[in-house]
């Protein structure tokens, strides 16, 4: 199956069973035992609750998890990629990228990336304008 053509309008993800079946539910069970209790107020009403936060939260546990050793790992991936991409002078300065800044200059390819990481030491850019700056997008369809 082709995978769709990524760019700065369309590269965020829905992972449909975190975004549409687990957290929504586990919100759902919040509001339903929250509700149960005011309608019959007991100590199992309490217990419910507490129950119910604990899914909410484990789910969003999870999913943060998940997405900050992504993020690690894309770090060390795009330390390794500019170490062998970026001319001298700029590879030296590899360490003063944030996270944020590296996990955006993925998207960006080979000969955009020393331009990119030029303007974006110097205007100290965020994701957003980093990904915006990109003109041929380097896609990235393996991210959670």
């Amino acid at each position: 199956m082709a995978q769709k053509e990524q760019s700065f309008a369309n590269h965020s993800r829905i992972d449909p069973l975190f975004h549409r079946f687990l957290f929504p539910l586990a919100v759902l069970f919040v509001i339903a035992a929250v509700v149960r209790t005011i309608l019959a107020p007991d100590w199992w009403g309490a217990v419910r609750i507490v129950g119910a936060i604990w899914a909410v939260a484990l789910t969003l546990k999870i999913r943060l998890y998940a997405l900050k050793l992504q993020d690690r790992i894309i770090r060390l991936e795009e330390r390794l990629r500019m170490a062998q991409v970026l001319p001298e002078p700029l590879r030296g300065r590899i360490g003063e990228f944030s996270e944020t800044q590296l996990v955006a200059l993925r998207f960006a390819p080979d000969a955009e990336l020393p331009g990119l990481c030029e303007r974006t030491l110097a205007g100290n850019w965020d994701q957003k304008e980093i990904k915006k700056s990109i003109h041929t997008w380097r896609p990235d369809h393996w991210r959670v």
